[in-house]
């Protein structure tokens, strides 16, 4: 109801203008999404979601408008993660998934999220989303907006791959892959992590929840890959092996749609800095002058040389994969 209002009440202001085809960033989580997203977030014309669009969601310009001069100043602290990234007011966050609540219910299931595929297109949703984008791009970059493009990082887009070609034509997808048995280990921390806070802040648990973040702990509803079932029979979050289990599903999905992604090594990116910015000029059609701007926002990925120990068959199937997407 909100957005129909801010419909009938700005739309001459955003209704006119072209933005450019969407970037998509996806990925399981802990492979970087969030720091690609604050790194492409630099990029003048690129623009996306901010905490301070919390939580009239789908009307930000609305909110934006309501809000006015009670804008409050954009002080950081560390998220709810705890991994060291700070966020504040102004800081891009991951809210889309509302919309895809909103228009694909039956895909949210109380086990599990299960996958689009090309047949769930849906000539409103789209045209919502298309005129979403545009919002979000004027919101940020005000009427100059003919370059403008809407970047989306939402973790859940891998499991429609199938679909984002259908509903945006010429859109881009980035897919960050990181070493399995890393990625697994800090999975699991975080679902522990969540699983205690969820327990202590039922605040915490209904935010998460009303955003659609059901990635850990109380929350947690893995997407239904193909694989994923026969894979983690036996296995519970609290094994290493679930999660290497969800890693090989993931990717094993993901490999499916090399043509429509950008597969990117997350390893290589935190470490490359101007070098890693520029590829993503490249691979996103971005000026490479950007490249300095975006590559000053990845950081070297800590070892693991405690993992070393952990064993397994699931382990040496992840191993491979992963030298199939991205190499060593």
């Amino acid at each position: 109801m909100a957005a129909e209002i801010e419909d009938s009440l700005y739309c001459s202001n955003f209704q006119n203008f072209e933005i450019g085809p969407p970037i998509f960033v996806t990925s399981l989580p802990r492979a970087g999404t969030t720091v690609l997203l604050t790194a492409l977030n630099s990029v003048p014309e690129l623009a996306t979601h901010l905490y301070r669009d919390m939580p009239f969601i789908m009307a930000p310009v609305l909110w934006s408008r309501l809000i006015g001069g009670y804008r409050q100043e954009a002080a950081t602290r560390e998220r709810a993660h705890r991994d060291g990234i700070e966020i504040g007011y102004d800081s891009p966050e991951a809210f889309e998934e509302v919309i895809w609540q909103a228009f694909w219910p039956e895909h949210f299931k109380p086990d599990g999220i299960s996958l689009w595929s090309p047949e769930d297109a849906d000539a409103e949703a789209k045209a919502f989303m298309h005129r979403h984008f545009q919002k979000i791009v004027y919101l940020r970059l005000g009427e100059n907006t003919a370059a403008g493009r809407y970047i989306s990082k939402n973790n859940a887009n891998i499991a429609r791959l199938d679909l984002i070609p259908h509903l945006f034509p010429g859109a881009q997808i980035i897919v960050p892959v990181r070493e399995p048995v890393a990625h697994a280990a800090s999975l699991k921390r975080q679902h522990e992590n969540f699983r205690n806070l969820h327990a202590e802040d039922q605040f915490t648990r209904r935010y998460m929840a009303d955003i659609g973040h059901f990635e850990f702990g109380a929350l947690h509803r893995p997407i239904q890959f193909e694989l994923f079932e026969s894979l983690s029979t036996g296995l519970t979050p609290g094994d290493l092996d679930y999660w290497l289990a969800y890693w090989v599903a993931a990717f094993e999905h993901i490999g499916q749609h090399r043509e429509s992604a950008h597969l990117v090594n997350y390893e290589r990116v935190c470490e490359g800095g101007e070098m890693a910015g520029g590829l993503l000029c490249e691979l996103l059609g971005l000026d490479p002058s950007n490249a300095g701007a975006i590559g000053a926002h990845f950081r070297a990925p800590p070892g693991r040389q405690h993992l070393n120990s952990h064993r397994s068959e699931l382990r040496d199937r992840a191993e491979a994969l992963y030298q199939n997407l991205v190499g060593s």
